[in-house]
């Protein structure tokens, strides 16, 4: 029973562009580091790629009521083909379009659209999968 004034009596509230919320979320960032020079960015800068990909991450994490681990930035790096180095044009179109700005704080709507790209039923996937999503028709990953 909620009993303390900052305690919600419902739970978490949820809906569009609330976010996922789960524990350590900031972790995420630190596991982003990794990827420096793995990312295959072109138009998009660093910071907006990082910052709308661990949306998407936390997201995948929160999903399982777990911080984030590697897997879901892998996941989410991969889901948007930061990690190959010819992703299909139209991705690139799409990613060029989405990931403009959004490290940006001013930015937080935008933002919020990449991870409600990406369906709950694809992040419960196992990574492998998704990749081979990825490989074989990466418009299976996304609500595109």
């Amino acid at each position: 029973m909620a009993d303390r004034p900052g305690d919600l009596a419902s739970g978490q509230p949820s809906g569009e562009r609330l976010g996922s919320q789960g524990p350590d979320q900031g972790y995420a960032l630190t596991l982003a580091k990794t990827f420096d020079d793995k990312l295959a960015l072109g138009d998009v800068a660093k910071s907006d790629a990082v910052a709308g990909c661990v949306a998407v991450a936390t997201k995948r994490a929160a999903l399982y009521g777990r911080a984030p681990v590697i897997h879901d930035l892998t996941v989410a790096f991969t889901i948007f083909g930061f990690l190959d180095v010819d992703p299909p044009a139209d991705l690139v179109e799409l990613r060029d379009r989405i990931f403009a700005e959004v490290h940006s704080h001013h930015h937080y709507a935008e933002r919020r659209v990449i991870p409600d790209l990406v369906p709950d039923d694809v992040l419960h996937q196992p990574h492998n999968i998704i990749v081979g999503n990825y490989r074989s028709d990466w418009t299976r990953n996304l609500n595109v």
